[in-house]
């Protein structure tokens, strides 16, 4: 990553740097609501005039794999060298597929096989630009979830070329996100800063910018719900999403909550925000007895250093109006052990810092979830 941009209007901000990149035909994967609800996308387009090769809105919740090839096809089709995103997680993911797509001559959904094994794979060689209106700060990584509609898993894509050139922040833009999403992708951010600071593999670099991105993020998606207009607080939201990922993008794996969460997004359909609603807390409590200290660092963050992180963060998603509890959610208890067989393969769970040794464990996280 080249630029993290903000207090620039987006509009503006991409223009000078797609001049800066070279770029004569920008492909844009934009929200398909922000299409057709608002005029951000137009306002992209006008101020790229003839460089705006085409504008892709089809891009699917969890980016199935069949929304990868039609939007890879688009882009080919228009000789794109440059990729910018307008949305949430999803158009972000879907770029980062696409240019591995085309570096790659993947052309079938099938072949996307060929990207997530340990094969050698070619580098992308379009760059994207990522503009987010969600908080869930995937354009800081160079890795990607692409869903794969035949199995009902999710594909983890890995790249360092992967990784935007550029994402431009602008609170202006993501005021059209509505609440549920701005919000519950914000708890997904609060999950990402309280994994990696949590975890038995955290280090100085990351916790600094974690912390420091959970006080912005708690702080700043109360404001937001207390007033939906507060663009300052929606500003201070997208900076503390960017601080996020200082963990992860230092090497520090995520835990439990991001791999239940993975499962329960590609084969259920809970959107990508909820899935950390759901099972934050409850890992967080079945963790407790390993990871006391760096939960109490959690704690503080939150405002109360004596309290139970677990606890402090079910009241901060009570508060918010976001969904508590897997049976209130259509998570009926017969799906838990086809939840938690499936967890045991994500990426995340083995990394978990409590030692997962099997399904029954995950059970255990599952039923505090209830």
């Amino acid at each position: 990553m080249e630029a993290v941009i903000h207090g620039t209007p987006a509009a503006t901000a991409l223009v000078e740097e797609a001049e800066r990149l070279g770029a004569r035909r920008v492909f844009v994967i934009a929200s398909g609501t922000l299409c057709r609800e608002t005029n951000e996308v137009d306002k992209l387009k006008e101020a790229l005039g003839d460089h705006c090769a085409r504008v892709f809105d089809q891009m699917g919740a969890h980016v199935p794999r069949g929304d990868v090839i039609a939007a890879t096809e688009a882009a080919r089709e228009v000789k794109a060298d440059l990729i910018v995103t307008i949305g949430g997680g999803s158009p972000t993911d879907g770029a980062k597929a696409v240019a591995l797509c085309l570096a790659n001559d993947i052309r079938e959904a099938e072949a996307i096989d060929r990207l997530c094994g340990d094969a050698e794979i070619f580098a992308p060689t379009v760059p994207q630009i990522s503009i987010p209106t969600t908080l869930s700060a995937g354009e800081f990584s160079d890795i990607a979830g692409v869903t794969n509609e035949a199995t009902g898993t999710k594909d983890i894509l890995r790249h360092p070329g992967l990784m935007p050139r550029a994402v431009i922040l602008d609170a202006r833009v993501a005021r059209h996100t509505p609440e549920w999403l701005f919000l519950s992708t914000g708890v997904r951010a609060i999950d990402h800063c309280v994994e990696g600071i949590c975890s038995q593999e955290a280090n100085p670099f990351g916790d600094a910018q974690a912390l420091h991105g959970l006080r912005l993020l708690a702080g700043g998606l109360r404001r937001v719900k207390a007033g939906a207009a507060d663009l300052q607080a929606r500003q201070d939201c997208l900076l503390g999403a960017w601080l996020s990922m200082g963990p992860l993008t230092s090497g520090v794996p995520m835990g439990a909550s991001h791999g239940i969460g993975y499962v329960l997004g590609a084969r259920y359909g809970v959107p990508h925000g909820h899935t950390s609603c759901l099972m934050l807390p409850a890992v967080m409590a079945w963790n407790a007895s390993v990871n006391a200290d760096r939960q109490a660092l959690v704690a503080a963050a939150l405002g109360d250093a004596n309290a139970p992180a677990a606890d402090l963060l079910h009241g901060l998603i009570e508060g918010l109006e976001q969904p508590r509890g897997l049976l209130a959610n259509d998570i009926s208890r017969d799906l838990f052990p086809e939840i938690a067989k499936a967890a045991l393969h994500t990426p995340w769970v083995p990394k978990n810092p409590r030692a997962i040794s099997g399904a029954d464990d995950v059970l255990q996280i599952l039923e505090l979830a209830a």
